[in-house]
């Protein structure tokens, strides 16, 4: 199911959304859509990136060598 959500661009970015679509045969919808989901995943990844370092920080998780990962794993050579 999907939502219609109302959003304001500045023109410069409405004009190269509106020309990019052209050029492509693509939506606006579309490239809106792909720019979003990307900048989202982009942001989650950050966010539990600075989340993890301020735990390690904390002591309250530690890094693994390779070596230790490969020998719990079973793969060491």
């Amino acid at each position: 199911m999907s939502t219609a959500v109302s959003l304001r661009l500045p023109e410069e970015l409405r004009s190269r959304l509106d020309k990019l679509a052209r050029m492509t045969g693509r939506s606006k919808t579309y490239y809106m859509i792909e720019a979003i989901s990307e900048k989202l995943e982009d942001l989650e990844d950050l966010y539990l990136a600075e989340e993890r370092t301020r735990a390690l920080r904390a002591g309250r998780s530690r890094t693994y060598t390779l070596d230790e990962v490969e020998k719990r794993l079973g793969s060491a050579k």
